[in-house]
């Protein structure tokens, strides 16, 4: 085991200590989150992802060293297996290496090679392999026979070359060579396919007749290549370096000696390598590129759901959501700052109808009557013509200033027709419930988008090929750890959102709110221990992560764990200040003096723990977006002919994809910012500059009107490099 440790430890560039201290905890049924925010000093500090990793790679080393022990078993029951390919097999790193050797020894349905044994040609095989003197027709005519369908020279000589090739084929050796020239200097080769002529809008008209080696190949072309080919649109294959396989091949039989049989075997090199190995390694080849495709695809989504998942919530106010549409009309819903449903309706300002006036009325009486704050229109089917009528109405606003933000829609419609939109809001039409998730995405995001299954938040690429299970447990992640990272109100969470806290499970979560239900508020952490099904386990993977505002026990609105009231009561009565003064002036003043290692130290907790304690004591209760800028609330709308190029903007990044970022600058169209244009200095990927949601300052960089493409560059001009 301590091996293991080692060996994930050097992978992942971590402390052996740390990985087994993970692994330990992990293994004693603690949460990443948990284990993340509350056990720094056992990790070392590492944070989410990276425990994740290390579990991971534990997970996958366990399955590797079960693997060998079947392979071993498997062999030594066939009475093959000695100390030298045992040896072998302990030693390999990776599953591929164990398939590779276990190769020649698996159950092979009934193969060419199998046939030519069957006829009694494995003895012929074996004298050729021993690299002859003698005359090959010769020992060759001794095996004709019309009895095994061997009547000539010619048929012997076949049976012997099949059994040879896959003698060859099934080498881990040779198998490791070609894959390893084949991955680095294979190109990909796509020409078009039977249905080219479905590609009416040829979207697929870069790859009709296209070449690039597989290693510079990057993810979202890959993915591209693939789904063309799916559909019969592309036509996909490899080009192998052949001759460097067949040269190796050669030199593994012959060792550089002479023969009788070496027409033979070369014959039998170039067979191996073009029927079994060649195409057997390209099928690898391909699967390794989609999967490194699917892995970025999947980590850029996920990037992009943390940064959504992460945007601001606006407190405190009062929304309109706005469902756009046209022929069925504009769903309106006024939802209260505690995301109460106050008012439903419906109005008409767009094609066909276009009742302008009636629906400007009803607009304005909605916002007189519950002193709308903002209005939060959804960015989907005729969000734009909306956008206008909307901006163009708030200004015959009185007293106040009304402002407007368009809001990412995407899954809202899956969450509007679900069951659990239908149980919330029973009286509602799908479009109605589509408006108050419209507005309450703007209240906060967060506690609205965990209703909607994260495949269908439309923030990423190519989601829809990737593989379904990776996806969702990948995304499942991100919204563990940012609802962790964020906290919950026990009091005022959905079920949806208390099922992903530490610890609690959707059947947990749903007994917290009928608890909640039949007791009214919960005072204190402590009374969640009533709550059937959440035992001590659970309380101590949970407590921490769940906030009692206005109870009993100040503490419980921090992110100090139950477990550590006491430390937190003795820095307290340190610095001469009662727990109920948390968050106050003063006690962040006494706080910021400390000297940490020698309190922790006096206390008896690790530093890290300490500094978190601190930075809870001084804000209590905070919420870690609230560092995050706010959306950008707009007052009129702009068109695409107002743009100018070298015009400064404000945008919100929509989606980040591998070349650029795409930014809502107002307009109809969104903007891209291409990568090459996202900094003056050079940038890896835009996951390392731009985030979904960010508020960012860009400047028109090119117009095509006529396509309604804008080219936006973050680089201030005069500043390039």
């Amino acid at each position: 085991m301590e091996k293991i440790f080692v060996h994930i430890a050097k992978d992942l560039s971590i402390d052996p200590k740390q990985v087994n201290q993970v692994i330990g905890l992990l293994e004693n049924d603690n949460t990443i989150p948990f284990i993340a925010r509350y056990r720094k000093e056992m990790t070392g500090g590492l944070d989410e992802v990276q425990i994740e990793n290390i579990r991971d790679a534990y997970t996958y080393a366990r399955q590797l060293e079960k693997r060998k022990q079947e392979v071993i078993g498997k062999i030594d029951e066939q009475g093959k297996l000695d100390g030298q390919l045992k040896k072998k097999i302990l030693s390999a790193s990776k599953l591929q290496e164990v398939e590779d050797l276990y190769l020649p020894y698996r159950q092979k349905r009934r193969t060419r090679a199998a046939i030519a044994k069957e006829k009694g040609l494995e003895p012929l095989a074996d004298w050729l392999m021993s690299l002859p003197e003698t005359s090959v027709e010769e020992k060759a005519a001794s095996f004709i026979s019309e009895e095994k369908e061997l009547p000539t020279i010619d048929d012997v000589l076949r049976g012997v070359r099949d059994i040879v090739a896959e003698r060859l084929a099934d080498s881990a050796e040779l198998r490791a060579f070609a894959r390893e020239k084949t991955f680095n200097q294979g190109v990909i080769q796509v020409h078009g396919g039977k249905n080219l002529d479905r590609d009416e809008k040829k979207v697929y008209a870069m790859y009709y007749d296209y070449r690039e080696p597989a290693r510079k190949m990057v993810p979202h072309r890959i993915l591209a290549i693939n789904r063309g080919e799916k559909e019969g649109i592309l036509k996909v294959t490899v080009e192998s370096p052949e001759d460097q396989i067949i040269s190796k091949i050669r030199q593994s039989l012959l060792h550089g000696q002479t023969t009788t049989a070496e027409e033979v075997l070369y014959r039998s090199a170039e067979d191996a390598c073009r029927r079994l190995i060649a195409p057997a390694v390209e099928r690898e080849l391909r699967q390794a590129l989609t999967e490194r495709a699917e892995e970025q695809a999947i980590h850029i989504f996920s990037e992009n759901l943390r940064g959504l998942l992460l945007q601001p919530p606006m407190k405190e106010k009062t929304v309109l959501g706005v469902d756009p549409a046209y022929r069925t009309g504009c769903k309106l819903a006024v939802v209260a700052p505690t995301g109460k449903v106050l008012d439903i309706a419906v109005i008409y300002p767009t094609p066909p109808k276009s009742e302008i006036e009636p629906a400007r009325d009803k607009v304005l009486s909605l916002i007189a009557k519950y002193n709308v704050d903002i209005i939060a229109i959804g960015n989907g089917t005729a969000s734009r013509e909306t956008e206008a009528f909307i901006a163009d109405t708030i200004k015959e606003v009185r007293n106040k200033t009304v402002y407007y933000v368009i809001v990412n829609e995407a899954g809202a419609s899956v969450y509007s027709a679900s069951p659990l939109a239908r149980e919330e809001f029973p009286d509602l039409h799908v479009e109605e419930r589509s408006a108050v998730s419209i507005a309450r995405r703007l209240q906060d995001p967060l506690a609205e988008l965990v209703k909607v299954d994260p495949k269908s938040i439309g923030v990423g690429e190519y989601q829809h090929d990737v593989s379904k299970k990776e996806l969702t447990e990948s995304l499942r992640f991100v919204v563990e750890t940012v609802v962790n990272r964020v906290g919950v109100n026990v009091n005022t969470a959905s079920r949806e959102l208390l099922q992903y806290v530490s610890g609690l499970s959707k059947t947990v979560a749903g007994n917290v709110i009928a608890e909640r239900d039949r007791r009214g508020k919960f005072n204190s952490r402590e009374e969640l221990k009533e709550v059937p099904r959440l035992g001590d386990r659970a309380f101590e993977q949970a407590a921490g992560f769940l906030r009692i505002r206005g109870g009993s026990e100040p503490l419980d609105n921090t992110a100090i764990h139950p477990e550590s009231y006491q430390h937190a009561r003795q820095l307290l009565k340190r610095i001469d200040c009662r727990v109920e003064a948390i968050g106050s002036e003063e006690v962040k003043s006494q706080l910021e003096q400390l000297k940490i290692p020698q309190i922790a130290d006096e206390l008896h907790i690790g530093e890290p723990t300490l500094r978190d304690m601190i930075e809870a004591l001084i804000r209590p209760g905070r919420d870690p977006r609230e560092n995050v800028k706010k959306p950008l609330l707009k007052t009129d709308v702009m068109e695409l002919k107002d743009l100018r190029e070298g015009m400064q903007l404000e945008g919100t990044v929509r989606n980040v994809v591998d070349f650029g970022a795409f930014v809502d600058i107002g307009v109809k169209q969104d903007g891209l910012v291409h990568l090459s244009k996202l900094s003056n200095r050079f940038v890896k990927h835009p996951l390392d500059v731009v985030h979904v949601g960010q508020i960012v300052t860009v400047w028109v960089d090119g117009l095509d009107i006529e396509k309604g493409r804008i080219s936006l560059t973050m680089v201030k001009p005069g500043n390039s490099r």
